[in-house]
């Protein structure tokens, strides 16, 4: 075995599980595909929903000084986790990489007998008994939403990438109401910029937070169809309501929000219908964290957690002991049952 658990994704759920294993004494090797630590993380300028952070570069620089001071953890940066085999006493995972690394001073690269001191080549191997699948989730295409037409050929702009002064008193079309609207908005109070948010009757709950907000207008739709333009011309839209209303849309560019789709690797990690990955279906070796597992539990916090009480899972099925959280409720005081509590 190359460690006692491996980790796949090195965002705040997979540094979170890396932190627990050492607390614990298990040795790790964290394997993320970009050349740092919490990359989406640092892409978020407002943070108001996890406490000691209050923006995501900052939470991000803390979680790397924490992950750099962990001397069980080693990090494998700049490879991408293509294939999870599991099997009855282990889990092997195939890396390969995704560009040269420069050296990082704070993290240490993993060295084997076998590979000791070269870089590791497409088709690399890890085994461990145990793996923690944090690997998050990645854009939804406008190819995948299937109420929205018109886009084949456009190059529409992300809605976290849009520059705050392209966007400022001008109309936006927003196609979808997924959570980077909200964190505009709040990062950004002083933007005079009027938001049309055009989405799915799915995306409702995702609104709440943006609703008060004077500059939004929101739009349940059934179908969204833009019709042909320029890039200079102003951009119109067709929409049909969830009223069955049919109404004209107009404003000044466009912008996508559609939300996420889950990104495992391929193999052995099992998804549900809608290929989210809750960690109750997994095989015994695999445990997965963060953003993976369900659609409506996307916060920094919550992917935190999750990525501790996964490594610890890994830690307690190594131990023989039960794996699963909860259970019937014990009395207080008394001796812990097979499932916990006392």
């Amino acid at each position: 075995m190359d460690t006692d658990l491996l980790i796949v994704g090195g965002g705040p759920a997979g540094c979170a599980a890396a932190v627990m294993a050492a607390s614990v004494g298990m040795r790790s090797v964290l394997i993320e595909s970009g050349d740092a630590l919490c990359g989406a993380l640092r892409r978020i300028p407002v943070v108001r929903n996890v406490l000691t952070a209050t923006n995501g570069p900052d939470l991000a620089a803390a979680i790397g000084a924490d992950l750099a001071r962990c001397d069980l953890c080693r990090v494998e940066l700049g490879h991408r986790a293509t294939l999870i085999d599991a099997f009855d006493d282990r889990v092997e995972v195939t890396i390969e990489p995704v560009k040269t690394m420069k050296s990082v001073e704070t993290v240490e690269p993993v060295e084997t007998e076998e590979d000791a001191g070269s870089a590791r080549t497409a088709g690399s191997r890890l085994t461990a008994p145990y793996v923690v699948i944090a690997t998050g989730v990645g854009p939804l295409g406008p190819e995948g939403a299937g109420w929205l037409g018109g886009v084949a050929g456009r190059a529409l702009p992300q809605l976290w990438e849009a520059d705050p002064a392209v966007i400022d008193d001008r109309t936006v079309l927003v196609l979808g109401a997924d959570r980077p609207l909200g964190t505009v908005a709040r990062a950004h109070p002083e933007l005079r910029a009027r938001l049309v948010v055009a989405h799915p009757p799915e995306d409702a709950y995702k609104t709440e937070e943006i609703r008060r907000d004077p500059r939004v207008e929101l739009v349940a739709v059934r179908r969204l169809e833009l019709r042909p333009g320029t890039a200079s011309a102003p951009i119109t839209a067709e929409v049909e309501t969830v009223e069955g209303e049919r109404r004209a849309l107009t404003a000044d560019l466009a912008l996508l929000n559609l939300g996420s789709v889950p990104a495992p690797p391929a193999g052995a990690v099992v998804a549900d219908r809608s290929g989210y990955c809750p960690p109750g279906s997994q095989h015994p070796g695999v445990f997965t964290a963060g953003d993976l597992r369900s659609v409506r539990f996307q916060r920094i916090a919550t992917a935190m957690g999750s990525g501790g009480e996964a490594a610890l899972g890994a830690y307690y099925a190594s131990l023989g002991l039960p794996t699963e959280t909860g259970g019937p409720p014990t009395e207080v005081g008394g001796p812990p049952g097979r499932t916990g509590g006392g």
